[in-house]
Formats: C-alpha cells, sequence, structure tokens
C-alpha cells in the first residue's frame, strides 16, 4: 500500500525534489504513545484479558520512537534521493510474549483467543495482530551506522509506558 505515495514521491527526483521514505515498524513504541499496542492494551483493559491470536507465534517489529526520530533526523541530513529507510530495531517481537506483556502489566490472566474471535475480543486491530509483520533493517543500520538505543517494546510494556491506556 505504500508503494503508491512512496513511489510518487520518488517520481520526482529527476526533478531535483530530494525524497527520503521512511518505513517505521508497525510497532513504534514509546511512554505515553498512541499506536498499535495501545489498542491492544485497551482491549486487555476491556475484556479483562491480556490475549494473543492461537499459538502466538506470529511476531511484529519494533522500534523506540526516539530511535525512529534519530533514523529520520539521520536520513534527512545523509540520504540520497530515492532512499528508503527502515526504522526496525526489533526484528520480530512474538504476539504470545507482547500479551504476557501487557498481562504482567496489569495484573491481568493471559490467553490464547481463537482467530475467528479476534475482533470481537481486539477490535479493528484484531486483524493486524494476526498478521506475521516481522521486518529487518540491516542495509539501513549499515549504510547509515544506526544503532538503535531506546528501550525494547517489552521493557517499555514493564515500565508502564501505556499506562495511560489503563487509566
Amino acid at each position: 500500500m505504500r508503494g503508491g505515495s512512496e513511489n510518487r514521491a520518488f517520481d520526482f527526483t529527476a526533478d531535483g525534489v530530494r525524497s527520503v521514505s521512511a518505513r517505521f515498524s508497525p510497532t513504534t513504541h514509546g511512554v505515553g504513545y498512541h499506536g498499535f499496542i495501545a489498542a491492544i492494551v485497551a482491549a486487555a483493559v476491556r475484556t479483562g484479558v491480556s490475549g494473543y491470536l492461537g499459538e502466538g507465534t506470529n511476531r511484529w517489529a519494533a522500534v523506540h520512537v526516539d530511535d525512529a526520530a534519530r533514523l529520520v533526523r539521520l536520513g534527512l541530513e545523509d540520504a540520497p534521493a530515492g532512499t528508503r529507510l527502515h526504522a526496525v530495531a526489533e526484528t520480530g517481537v512474538p504476539t504470545r510474549d507482547i500479551a504476557q506483556a501487557i498481562g504482567d502489566a496489569l495484573g491481568l490472566p493471559v490467553t490464547s483467543i481463537d482467530p475467528a474471535d479476534a475482533e470481537e475480543h481486539f477490535g479493528f486491530i484484531g486483524r493486524f495482530f494476526a498478521l506475521e509483520m516481522s521486518a529487518t533493517a540491516d542495509a539501513t543500520r549499515e549504510r547509515f551506522g544506526w544503532t538503535p538505543t531506546g528501550p525494547t517494546l517489552l521493557e517499555d510494556i514493564a515500565a508502564g509506558a501505556y499506562a495511560h491506556v489503563a487509566r
């Protein structure tokens, strides 16, 4: 889906426009951040259960918002036109581990949810939580010397980064 706007932006490089694309992990996280994990936390609060789908072995790539911001800065400063940056610190965090961290942080039981019940339990995010959304940033790290240093997704959840959702 991103190809349309990304490719259109890159069409202008021939006209001297320095277009750079930043591709963020499905899970860009940080204290007080709103996004996919906040929606999963909200589902746990609403249902009283921190869930994962099926075996919970599908994985989500993740990046801390501060690391993503540093990469965007590097891209704006140094990336040649037509560069695609991949903001990925963690290649793939199993969704069962995400659910366990949420359950531990909120004091809720953790359980498998039948994939057929994904939208009922999670709401709109259920169709995404079932997907394998792992990714890498090896080329980006090598080319720009970018090394993520922020907390991991599970560390952020454990430290209460999504406490604002539970209130």
